[in-house]
């Protein structure tokens, strides 16, 4: 399967709570979420090498239909009120459109 879309968070914790938010995240969107593991290639947490508190994912799906199909579900909703609740603030989205890259199988 190819990513033809793709999705970047970026999300600041409220102060000390950086790691929290990354390990939430790292619980995953798959968790009661049908399809998301085989639709959602690419899904990478990370945190800002400057603050701690800065947290940004990264994701490559199958479709667009596919993203918003599994975030309209009940359990990546309830992980999405998790995370609210530990930010400062807004989150800042961008759709991307994959022109390559690679992914290593492990």
């Amino acid at each position: 399967m190819a990513v033809t879309y793709g999705f970047h968070a970026t999300m600041t914790a409220r102060p000390g709570l950086g790691e929290r938010l990354a390990e939430l995240l790292l619980t995953g969107i798959d968790r009661g979420n049908p399809g998301a593991d085989e639709h959602c290639l690419v899904y990478l947490v990370s945190r800002s090498a400057t603050d701690p508190d800065r947290v940004h994912v990264v994701e490559g799906w199958t479709s667009e239909a596919d993203h918003h199909r599994v975030f309209a579900g009940e359990p990546a909703r309830a992980l999405l009120a998790r995370v609210g609740e530990l930010l400062s603030g807004e989150a800042e989205f961008t759709d991307l459109v994959p022109v390559g890259g690679r992914v290593a199988a492990h």
